[in-house]
């Protein structure tokens, strides 16, 4: 699909010089940087989603289950 999209003068330089040098076309090049942007952004909307509901947990470790590990390692080494 085409698509017309308004690109700052000194970004498209610089965009026309990497891929050049990767060897791309430049809708290659704007694909997989579109791709990857979003790709990150659903990275970032699930570590938000696992936040809220781990952050309502206490995650502390029982301080005597941390003893008991803390003798188990030294034991083995």
């Amino acid at each position: 699909m085409k698509v017309a999209v308004s690109i700052p003068d000194r970004l498209l330089r610089r965009a026309e010089r990497l891929a050049e040098r990767a060897r791309m076309s430049r809708s290659q090049l704007y694909a997989v940087a579109l791709e990857r942007h979003v790709d990150l952004e659903d990275d970032d909307r699930i570590t938000r989603r696992l936040d809220a509901v781990y952050g309502a947990r206490d995650s502390r470790l029982d301080a005597g289950l941390v003893a008991a590990q803390a003798e188990a390692v030294r034991e083995r080494w």
